[in-house]
């Protein structure tokens, strides 16, 4: 079964009140077709960092967040992990006011999860940024894990929900 590191923004935009923004209401749409429909195909893990973040901000919405984490794998930081993390951010790649995202990419690396599933698209699934941070990885003989939105990984779901009936 394959695995995904679950980012801090999937559980927010999982749990969050319906917003207005038109984008945001989608990802929070996409993000819960993903939850309902297609986690349970995946081996899921987060990090001790996710749980931080997941724990900061108003009390209602972080117990929201963390009682959807249940059952989720946490992750540890290791020193590879911290180590892996701020070589992302010296190096430009991630930008030091960024340092957590630099932290969830090591530790889907470090553990060799098979996705980064996340919504954030400015430091982590950004396109311009993302070959960069692969090619880091790479030359230090590290796993690159394959970095995705919800949208990407909801696969076949009309032909799966064929199959199940």
């Amino acid at each position: 079964m394959p695995s995904i590191y679950i980012e801090t923004s999937i559980v927010s935009y999982l749990t969050a009140w319906p917003m207005h923004n038109l984008i945001a209401a989608a990802h929070q749409a996409l993000t819960r077709d993903w939850w309902d429909q297609r986690r349970e195909h995946f081996e899921l893990f987060a990090s001790e960092l996710v749980i931080q973040e997941a724990s900061q901000g108003d009390t209602d919405a972080a117990r929201r967040r963390l009682e959807a984490l249940t059952g989720v794998a946490i992750l540890s930081a290791t020193p590879d992990v911290q180590s892996i993390a701020v070589e992302l951010f010296r190096s430009g790649l991630v930008p030091a006011n960024a340092a957590a995202d630099a932290a969830h990419i090591a530790f889907a690396s470090v553990y060799r999860i098979d996705f980064l599933l996340t919504w954030n698209c400015k430091h982590i699934a950004n396109a311009e940024r993302l070959p960069a941070i692969k090619q880091f990885l790479s030359a230090r003989g590290m796993f690159v894990p394959n970095v995705c939105t919800p949208e990407e990984l909801m696969g076949d779901v009309d032909s799966l929900n064929q199959e199940s009936a």
